[in-house]
């Protein structure tokens, strides 16, 4: 396959690549569409093999990211086409990690079974630099869709990079099939499905938390409008006095301002003695910086994010000028602290801010020892980008910690999603979109620790990039 249709075939299955992921559930696309692109990339040249990547990219995260143009137009201001161009450009940016691996590797290796074969680590590297570079943007990660289907049962064993690599790995096997190569495509496929037969029990109830997650509905163009913050706590306030649970949640930044600026009046309100309450917040001053935070109203315990979101959350060096554009409020945030569990009613409760839940890397201390939080509490507020997309692929996260870790995530939002989901990776219950509530649940609490984050608590995603450079040193020798 040459020229102008192979790109043309890359960029197509790159947006097909985006259907395999919430709400379709469709995780076997996810292998076609990367099948696709390997077909392309076996025989091409080194250059085509990177606009293959490029392009491939670029289609997959153009079309799973373009909710990001809600957040700069409707909210920040930003003309429309310069907004979309921002997206663009950052497709186009995070495209060039698959670029360089495949363009790479097709410079390495010949054409032909061995570069196949090759491709597999080559996309394992990509996914890894693009977790993990300039702080890291590993949404929509490719491993991501099988938080459902026959490769969810790898998660508690190599996490969801490893099942990228498995996924990838079944993508060969299917060019292999059509190649006729029938005993390395049956290899190539078998190996990933032998996730069906791992042992799944690595962790232990330790009892059930009633928990009442609250999602207020607040309109993204009216949560920082000074003229609404009284409305906007009558109704949290109401929300919190009718919760029913020994715990409440509440969504990141419910408070829109710093704690020490809330009136005492409904601070007293939403501090019940009964029900305890994570409350989202700011914490800090100008003079030392904001921390976005949750804090346990009648305890001491506050949690600060330390994964911040570029742009949202801290200004990358050079790009001042365009967070000031959007009119973001407390745009640039300081690291948090304690990030420990918060023991209350009998369970230990872990808070993540956000997008820091696609991080399991620097969530998993959290995950193992005497200490290791029993429950996962997400905190979020995806106002800013509508009901689309963005609400399902942020839950399908969860549901990928939840199998990681065997954890249950329970997720407070302002506007969705805000739902549990059980150790097993199954979503329980959930609020509909924008439905003004409060979610009562009884969770289970887990103890023990899975395969997976004893591995990775003791040496870090390490292992992946090992076992990559080593397989692709392997194959290069093995081609020559």
């Amino acid at each position: 396959m040459k020229g102008a249709r192979a790109a043309a075939v890359a960029l197509v299955a790159g947006v097909l690549h985006t259907s395999a992921f919430a709400p379709t559930g469709a995780w076997w696309l996810q292998i076609i569409a990367l099948a696709l692109l390997f077909a392309v990339v076996e025989q091409a040249r080194p250059k085509a093999a990177a606009l293959a990547g490029a392009l491939f990219g670029f289609g997959w995260l153009a079309s799973g990211l373009w909710w990001l143009h809600i957040s700069m137009h409707q909210f920040g201001g930003i003309p429309w086409l310069l907004a979309a161009l921002a997206v663009a450009l950052l497709a186009a940016f995070l495209g060039g990690y698959y670029a360089l691996a495949l363009g790479l590797s097709a410079r390495w290796i010949p054409p032909g079974r061995w570069r196949l074969l090759a491709l597999v680590p080559a996309w394992l590297l990509a996914e890894l630099a693009r977790a993990t570079w300039f702080s890291g943007f590993p949404w929509i990660a490719s491993g991501y869709a099988h938080s459902v289907g026959p490769l969810a049962g790898w998660a508690p064993w190599v996490g969801v990079y490893g099942i990228s690599a498995l996924a990838a790995l079944a993508a060969a096997g299917l060019v292999l099939l059509k190649r006729g190569a029938g005993a390395w495509a049956a290899l190539a496929l078998l190996l990933p499905l032998a996730g069906l037969l791992l042992p799944q029990d690595f962790t232990t109830s330790t009892g059930r938390i009633a928990l009442s997650l609250v999602q207020p509905s607040i309109p993204q163009d009216q949560k920082f409008d000074a003229a609404r913050f009284a409305g906007n706590l009558e109704i949290l306030a109401r929300l919190v006095e009718s919760a029913r649970g020994q715990v409440v949640i509440t969504p990141e930044s419910v408070v829109p301002l710093p704690l020490a600026e809330l009136d005492r009046a409904t601070l007293t309100r939403l501090s019940r003695p009964d029900h305890p309450a994570l409350l989202g917040a700011f914490l800090g001053n100008a003079d030392e910086g904001f921390v976005n935070s949750v804090v346990g109203l009648g305890s001491d315990y506050h949690y600060g994010k330390r994964h911040l979101l570029p742009f949202g959350e801290f200004i990358p060096p050079g790009f001042g000028w365009f967070v000031r554009a959007m009119n973001i409020p407390l745009d640039d945030q300081v690291r948090g602290d304690h990030q420990h569990p918060w023991t209350v009613a009998g369970q230990k409760l872990r808070p993540l801010i956000c997008y820091e839940d696609l991080f399991g890397e620097d969530l998993v201390q959290s995950a193992t020892g005497p200490d290791a939080a029993t429950v996962f509490v997400n905190v979020s507020n995806l106002a800013w980008f509508s009901t689309t997309m963005i609400l399902d692929q942020h839950l399908q996260f969860s549901q990928m910690r939840a199998l990681e870790f065997q954890r249950p995530v329970a997720r407070s939002t302002n506007t969705g999603a805000t739902a549990v989901v059980d150790h097993r990776g199954h979503i329980t219950q959930r609020l509909p979109p924008l439905a003004r509530g409060v979610l009562e649940v009884e969770v289970e609490g887990r103890s023990g620790s899975t395969p997976y984050a004893r591995w990775l608590a003791a040496f870090g995603l390490w292992p992946l990039w090992g076992l990559a450079l080593l397989t692709l040193i392997g194959l290069k020798k093995a081609a020559q």
